[in-house]
């Protein structure tokens, strides 16, 4: 069946149909590096701004395929949504190619998020339109590579639609893989080595946690260091909200003593997250706990956590968390995945990479036992992308393997979708030509 592959990038949906046969006959794409590449993996011309191809200039095709901008309706955007004039107004683009070719098919895929952006209006305009507007019966699943064996979390909404119903349709079963290890996509690489600073963070948590007695449960929720020692209120009004006077008798991020002080400086004392408005002028409850499980934790523990205290408070101010995702291993950082976020230094299990993102390649998945990011063409293999050659930058290529779609999903669901209709029409062929040979 010919298909086309809307906002392309590397390719996933292109990579996952072919594997099963199908014919790319258009696809479109704004980057123009990714335009070059493209080309040079598939051997086709491809198209710029969709928004300025009309329909009736796209070829005929069975299939449409589209993973499109998922930034407007993502948690990490302002999630403006379809009402992002940039992006979020691409998905009338492909209602306009479906509506003038009347597609058979459509496989689009998005975050999560999507479903309940807008407290559910925008999926509920959408699946509107989808269905009402142009007929099609849609079905839709949240998905992740490590459903299907390979080493990723990296959740998706796919979205499929048919004109003729999805009658025989059932989503690709997602398996439990208990022995799954990201080990199994590592190359003997040394590329990537971590910063000296990123180093020397590691180290100094290291240090926190081997501080730390046997006996002493390590927290589930994340550690926020700039609350040991402090004590500014929590419950009621949030410091913003509160006169100078009133925080002069409390102490600030480490236990800064916030007394006689200008309200102004006061604030610059607190941690970061503690020292804006807040809406009804009180932190919200998830902060209050996290804040006070801080604090306990810190008192119950002050006797093997001081020594590393002062290390901690030179850290950059987001280092300064850590959330530890390994519960009942081995307390070594380094036996691990770590990420470098803007909420704190996150250490996982090495079963599962993160999910990989397009914002920033400070993000990329670390390697702890081999100090070093990962690599892209490893990076490739978790989007089952490593039979293309990606010649790009290094920051180009994190970037674009962060907004890939998985290829080896796209063929799963694909396989499903399609291979049923195809198998029903050749089904309906052999009982017609068995009627009329009668």
């Amino acid at each position: 069946m010919r298909f086309i592959d809307l906002f392309a990038g590397l390719g996933g949906f292109h990579l996952g149909l072919s594997v099963l046969g199908h014919e790319c006959v258009f696809a479109s794409e704004l980057n123009a590096d990714l335009r070059d590449l493209y080309e040079r993996n598939f051997q086709m011309k491809i198209s710029g701004d969709i928004k300025n191809i009309d329909a009736k200039d796209i070829p005929a095709h069975d299939i449409l395929c589209a993973g499109f901008p998922c930034q407007p309706f993502s948690k990490a955007g302002n999630q403006d949504g379809l009402n992002d004039l940039d992006r979020g107004t691409l998905f009338y683009d492909i209602v306009r190619i479906l509506k003038h070719h009347n597609t058979e098919f459509f496989i689009l895929e998005n975050v999560p998020n999507l479903k309940t952006h807008d407290k559910g209006n925008t999926w509920n305009k959408i699946s509107k339109i989808l269905k009402e507007d142009l007929g099609y019966t849609i079905s839709s699943c949240k998905l992740s590579p490590h459903n299907f064996g390979i080493p990723q979390i990296r959740e998706r909404l796919f979205i499929v639609g048919c004109k003729n119903g999805l009658t025989d349709f059932i989503w690709p079963e997602k398996d439990v893989f208990d022995k799954l290890n990201i080990r199994q996509i590592l190359d003997d690489n040394r590329d990537k080595p971590l910063p000296e600073r990123e180093l020397e963070s590691l180290a100094i948590w290291q240090e926190f946690l081997d501080n730390l007695p046997k006996s002493c449960k390590l927290p589930s929720f994340p550690i926020w260091s700039m609350e040991f020692g402090a004590t500014y209120p929590v419950n009621g009004k949030a410091p913003f909200h509160r006169t100078k006077e009133d925080l002069n008798d409390y102490r600030g991020s480490y236990g800064v003593d916030l007394k006689g002080v200008p309200k102004k400086i006061q604030l610059q004392l607190l941690p970061s997250y503690a020292r804006l408005k807040q809406k009804n002028k009180v932190f919200p409850k998830w902060k209050q706990n996290f804040i006070n499980q801080n604090r306990d934790f810190y008192n119950q523990n002050k006797v093997f956590i001081d020594p590393v205290l002062p290390k901690l408070k030179e850290l950059p101010s987001s280092w300064q968390k850590l959330e530890w995702n390994c519960q009942g291993e081995e307390r070594s950082i380094y036996h691990n995945i770590i990420q470098f976020r803007g909420s704190g230094i996150r250490v996982k299990r090495s079963n599962y990479a993160p999910s990989l993102v397009a914002s920033s390649t400070t993000q990329l998945p670390i390697i702890g036992w081999e100090g070093r990011y990962i690599s892209v063409r490893e990076a490739a293999r978790l989007q089952s992308l490593d039979n293309l050659d990606i010649n790009l930058s290094e920051t180009q290529s994190y970037h674009a393997l962060g907004n890939a779609v998985n290829a080896k999903v796209v063929e799963l669901i694909a396989e499903r979708l399609i291979g049923n209709f195809i198998e029903n029409i050749q089904v309906q062929n052999t009982l017609l030509y068995e009627q009329v040979t009668v």
